[in-house]
């Protein structure tokens, strides 16, 4: 990764309507709302740009985050986390329309980076959104965090088992914000998608 990469927050919005008119390409960054997604985006622009909420789960907001490199530009997209048990219901279903929306309708949309915490893998909720994501054509590319957790030797069988019970064609990458294993094959691969 480079040094001399900048990121700035260009936008944020809470409904369709805030979304900025699509330009850069864009690669969308979502999970359960415990997964380390901020951490992760943080450690990908080595920059503390995504900040976590004290009440996690409550944050609603797209967050469009342009990012340049080696004279590449591209939008890093922070979706809403989901699935967070201790927001109410009604809460959560208000954030799917909002989702929804910009994944459907997004011209400039090149991949979903899917966050699952690797001690946890796949739950209810990625098996109803991957099925969705895929059926809309968008390529889901999924990461596992907080890999530092597991054993090197016991990363790759929880790898084939996300990869099989979600039917991807990528096997997951392991990646971990802390110790950063992973992060600069994920960078590699948001270069290369976004180009």
């Amino acid at each position: 990764m480079s040094h001399r990469t900048t990121v700035e927050l260009v936008a944020s919005a809470a409904e369709p309507s805030g979304f900025p008119a699509p330009s850069l390409p864009e690669v969308a960054v979502v999970g359960r709302s415990n997964v380390g997604k901020s951490s992760l985006i943080n450690t990908l622009v080595a920059k503390d740009v995504a900040h976590t909420s004290r009440t996690p789960g409550r944050t609603r907001l797209l967050h469009w985050f342009r990012v340049k490199s080696a004279g590449h530009s591209f939008f890093l997209v922070d979706l809403p986390g989901y699935g967070y048990a201790e927001v109410p219901k009604g809460m959560r279903a208000s954030w799917q329309p909002l989702i929804e929306s910009y994944l459907n309708g997004r011209s400039t949309l090149r991949a979903v980076l899917l966050l699952l915490d690797i001690r946890r893998g796949v739950q209810e909720e990625e098996l109803d959104f991957v099925p969705w994501l895929l059926d809309a054509g968008i390529d889901v590319v999924p990461v596992l965090t907080k890999a530092d957790k597991l054993a090197k030797n016991k990363r790759a069988p929880v790898q084939a088992r996300v990869r099989r019970e979600l039917e991807l064609r990528r096997v997951p990458l392991a990646v971990s914000a802390l110790s950063a294993d992973g992060i600069d094959e994920l960078w590699r691969l948001m270069v290369a998608t976004t180009r």
